[in-house]
């Protein structure tokens, strides 16, 4: 095979090395499904030294810190970013796209935060921009959602889509801790980064539910459009809870449609412990998709890690090789319903809401009038705990998000209500959007 399509590499980290260490690995057969063998020519690192000491199946010579002169050098076909970050990577990007080069990122941030100008640029160049990896790592659901479902129409799409949050929550449940001890074993072994505020706060899964709910609906939504809370606030008295009344609690990011308009939001929730996805535990990811045709799918694996994600990088440099050497495109993301967001003030769910109450006659009255005055319906409430450690525990009816937050800030100015312990969302038969 004569044909040979040369890569530059744009950060070679953990999942660079993956990258490199995949092409060399399976070059014969990705030759045969390509059409051309792929080399990576020239790989931008930070530190030179660092990079040929990690001893990868590469020459040398192909490492630089001119990061720039990866993507302009006229003898790189395509171009990959595993850098990560918002800078320089769009600067980079956006260079290849300008000079006709398609381009493959593992980049969620990035694509979560300038996609639909990243969409343009490369629509603009006839070139392609591929980025499967920047979501749920190995798990195929950029794809399914831009082609197998684009017959379709996606109703709502709701995914547990970071694995440390999920790591700690199955670990806080099954084992009784509390999350400060378990982000420490988290951290030692690491599962979560030194400062995990990424992750444990929702930002990781907010930007890949920005990404998924912009293909599944047709429209622009940015990382700053998703409505976030993250589980730094759950504790095992929640999970206890959730466990006797029949759900689990995990962090989901939920896309959904309804009135013409699109939610988007990322936050704890108690869901059944019949719905698939609580089921998945650990560190794996899984996204779980709703079409008026196909019904329900689900698609679960492993959602991040080096060799993983760069399976991924590696499928879509396989794609955009094949569609480079037939001078044709992919499939391209489309804007053409352009719904707007729904502001998370009108969702419509019930909530699970634990206060600390002093414990004296009258305090469930009280509460339960606050409830009232805001058209919030209590479904159920029962007291755990005497004296001191006295709690109320409340699962409400369906209520609009607004009314209940307007109740919270009343219960937190009651006199008899020491404090609001927690309020977490409760998605019982099926997920509102």
């Amino acid at each position: 095979m004569d044909r040979v399509l040369r890569i530059g590499l744009l950060g070679c980290g953990t999942v660079g090395g993956g990258v490199v260490t995949l092409l060399a690995r399976e070059a014969e057969d990705i030759a045969v499904r390509t059409g051309a063998r792929l080399e990576v020519g020239r790989i931008g690192v930070r530190d030179v030294a660092k990079a040929r000491a990690r001893g990868l199946p590469v020459d040398d010579g192909v490492f630089t810190d001119d990061v720039m002169s990866v993507v302009e050098d006229p003898d790189i076909d395509v171009v990959v970013e595993v850098m990560g970050g918002l800078e320089p990577a769009d600067t980079l990007i956006r260079r290849a796209l300008e000079l006709k080069k398609p381009v493959v990122t593992a980049n969620k941030e990035l694509v979560a935060h300038t996609g639909p100008e990243l969409y343009e640029a490369a629509r603009a160049a006839g070139v392609d921009l591929a980025y499967e990896a920047a979501v749920a790592g190995a798990i195929p659901i950029i794809r399914p959602l831009k082609e197998s479902l684009a017959g379709d129409r996606v109703t709502r799409v709701v995914g547990i889509l970071n694995g440390t949050t999920n790591y700690i929550l199955t670990k806080m449940a099954e084992d009784g801790a509390d999350y400060a001890t378990v982000l420490a074993d988290a951290q030692a072994l690491g599962y979560a980064e030194a400062d995990p505020t990424a992750d444990v706060g929702g930002h990781d899964a907010a930007a890949k539910c920005a990404i998924l709910a912009s293909l599944a609906f047709d429209t622009v939504v940015h990382g700053r459009d998703v409505f976030r809370e993250g589980i730094e606030g759950v504790t095992a008295t929640d999970l206890r809870v959730a466990d006797r009344l029949g759900y689990v609690v995990k962090l989901v990011g939920i896309a959904g449609e309804s009135d013409d308009r699109i939610g988007v939001r990322v936050h704890p929730v108690f869901l059944p412990k019949e719905h698939p996805l609580a089921s998945v535990r650990d560190a794996f990811n899984a996204v779980y998709v709703e079409a008026e045709a196909a019904g329900e799918l689900m698609f679960y694996g492993r959602g991040a890690g080096a060799m993983p994600t760069a399976s991924a990088v590696v499928g879509d440099v396989i794609d955009v090789a094949r569609n480079l050497l037939q001078t044709a495109r992919g499939a391209a993301e489309s804007v053409h319903r352009a719904k707007a967001i729904r502001p998370i003030e009108d969702l419509q769910t019930q909530y699970y809401v634990l206060l600390d109450v002093d414990d004296q006659a009258g305090v469930l009255a009280d509460v339960a009038r606050t409830f009232g005055d805001h058209a919030v319906s209590i479904a159920q409430v029962w007291q755990e705990g005497a004296g001191d450690s006295a709690q109320l525990v409340l699962i409400t009816h369906r209520a609009r998000e607004g009314d209940l937050q307007q109740t919270v800030q009343a219960l937190a100015a009651m006199a008899n209500v020491r404090s609001v312990a927690s309020v977490l969302r409760v998605e019982s038969e099926v997920f509102s959007s």
